[in-house]
């Protein structure tokens, strides 16, 4: 069988009350938040068990998590079907890799340690299955507002992490779910803004300029599912979500083409 390789982005683990919602907008009916959340964790663990027949690798494209935080022996409550099942493809030899992104920034060692994960914590080019692959969550690229600039100076600094690692997981959890919640009603969940607009969009034509030989840029954290030509060898690819579509990329070796999983 030939093996395939996977992308998925924007799951938002943990946003309950979002997804709660959603599902209420949705379909009509009234759930609880731990009702919703686990509806979209067994769901997540099926995809897995779905591509884990042909899988070469999955790469999990950022903000898989709502917020993530690790102090030196606590972790976030919650999410133990998916890491568990993470856990069990890596143990099977998949190799699954792990972007992160603005929302679980502060990943540093416990999914390497315990799943067997593979994190970068920076954008990289690299050759899958003969093709070039440009990776990346993708905030912070060709995003030039300085609001966003500077929380995302707050959130890399090694000083900030320290000072909120001071703060007892009781208060400070909480008080990462309200700001979680806040930054991604108002940020980034908007549609496209045509070919002219859309940041990474620019960003990809500015790096192919520099890289001419990358096939694929793939990028999460828009909310938004694109396939658009750069080139007569070259696309850039946004993942969508897991809050609205429920999409992912696969590539084959030729093609790479996006999907819905249990689309109804």
């Amino acid at each position: 069988m030939d093996k395939k390789v996977y992308f998925i982005s924007d799951v938002h683990l943990g946003s309950a009350s979002h997804r709660k919602n959603y599902l209420k907008v949705r379909d009509n009916k009234d759930v609880g938040e731990f009702e919703a959340e686990h509806e979209v964790e067994r769901k997540l663990c099926r995809w897995f068990d779905m591509v884990k027949a042909d899988a070469r690798a999955i790469y999990l494209m950022g903000d898989i998590f709502d917020f993530w935080f690790e102090y030196k022996k606590v972790v976030p409550r919650g999410f133990v079907r998916v890491l568990g099942k993470i856990a069990e493809l890596c143990d099977c030899g998949i190799e699954i890799h792990f972007f992160v992104g603005n929302h679980d920034i502060w990943l540093t060692d416990y999914l390497s340690n315990e799943c067997g994960v593979i994190v970068h914590s920076q954008p990289m080019v690299m050759e899958i299955l003969d093709k070039k692959f440009f990776l990346a969550h993708g905030d912070g690229l060709g995003d030039k507002s300085k609001s966003f600039k500077m929380i995302r100076y707050i959130f890399h600094n090694k000083f900030c992490r320290f000072l909120f690692a001071g703060i007892h997981p009781r208060w400070a959890l909480g008080l990462a779910h309200v700001w979680s919640n806040h930054s991604r009603e108002t940020g980034d969940m908007y549609g496209y803004l045509g070919e002219e607009k859309e940041y990474l969009v620019k960003f990809a034509k500015e790096q192919l300029k520099l890289a001419p030989n990358i096939n694929f840029f793939v990028f999460g954290h828009r909310h938004i599912i694109l396939d658009l030509m750069l080139s007569q060898s070259s696309r850039v690819i946004i993942l969508g979500d897991w809050i609205t579509h429920f999409s992912y990329g696969v590539f084959d070796g030729k093609t790479f083409s996006m999907e819905l999983f249990e689309n109804e």
